[in-house]
């Protein structure tokens, strides 16, 4: 499998016995794609995911295959093509992250969750500023993801979004996926600091082309590391967001790198040829923390 083999190249390229780099492919199918039975396989039905779950099981070794129905991220869904962002309608069934707010609102029942052209509006991100408490997360305190509206809409207008919806689903799989290929779009990396900044070395040796970083407080795996490379084909870096922190839970020294498939193997290759340039064993904390010297 290409994957397999090249992150292992990459990974072997660091030269740090024990290296592991948190890593998921992503492929996304059109509506008019044919998805194979075995990704269908990991099509989860009794629960909904976040794509940054999705993200965390498949660096773990389980594959995620999400779609409209089991999308447990109504943003994320928008991002990624799943579902219209205008949709006035609530999406049906509960959804994990709309679960929270529920759970927040103490309304039980009385509970409407918010329609994906809310999210949009930037209604649910200002929620304190528009009156809303049903939308915060937080309780009565929080202060919503924006101070108003208009600067809510201000910053959804700059995140990458598949949209017009044109996608049916969205598989995610760690690299020991062993099954028929699957041609990723997309690599996502959770990566520490002293990491990525060998990896952009590696990048940069073959290329010579600046990365710049487009960071959002929200929607970083779906929309900064998956959506922006895949319409863009650039490379994108992520401090992670909110879900990816407190829903998945990725640990604070970790920073997302969001890779177009086409350009994967020529960073691999960056890495590999600049290694005696970019002695990364030599890096202050290179080594995990676990194999790190006691003091």
């Amino acid at each position: 499998m290409q994957h397999k083999e090249l992150y292992d190249r990459l990974v072997r390229s660091l030269e740090i016995p024990g290296m592991n780099i948190p890593t998921a492919f992503v492929r996304l199918y059109k509506h008019a794609d044919s998805v194979p039975g075995q990704v269908l396989e990991y099509n989860v039905e009794e629960e909904t995911v976040t794509s940054c779950q999705a993200i965390r099981h498949a660096t773990h070794g389980h594959p995620v295959y999400l779609n409209q129905e089991n999308s447990g991220c109504i943003a994320a869904a928008i991002s990624l093509g799943l579902v219209d962002k205008n949709q006035t309608e609530p999406l049906p069934r509960p959804r994990l992250y709309t679960e929270l707010m529920k759970t927040q609102s103490n309304l039980g029942n009385g509970f409407k969750p918010p329609s994906p052209a809310q999210f949009s509006s930037g209604e649910v991100y200002a929620c304190k500023e528009q009156g809303k408490p049903s939308f915060c997360l937080f309780g009565a305190e929080d202060s919503g993801r924006f101070k108003n509206i208009e600067t809510a809409r201000k910053a959804i207008n700059s995140m990458a979004a598949i949209q017009p919806p044109e996608m049916q689903g969205v598989f995610f799989f760690g690299p020991d996926y062993s099954r028929e290929p699957v041609v990723p779009h997309v690599v996502v990396m959770a990566v520490r600091p002293v990491e990525l900044t060998r990896i952009i070395q590696g990048y940069q040796f073959l290329t010579g082309e600046t990365i710049n970083a487009v960071l959002s407080p929200l929607r970083a795996m779906d929309s900064d590391l998956i959506a922006r490379p895949y319409l863009t084909g650039k490379i994108n870096v992520s401090s992670l967001c909110l879900g990816a922190r407190l829903v998945a839970g990725f640990e604070g020294d970790r920073m997302g790198l969001g890779v177009p498939w086409k350009s994967f193997e020529k960073l691999v290759k960056g890495m590999e040829a600049s290694r005696t340039g970019f002695p990364f064993s030599r890096y202050p904390g290179a080594k995990p923390f676990h194999d790190a010297p006691k003091k």
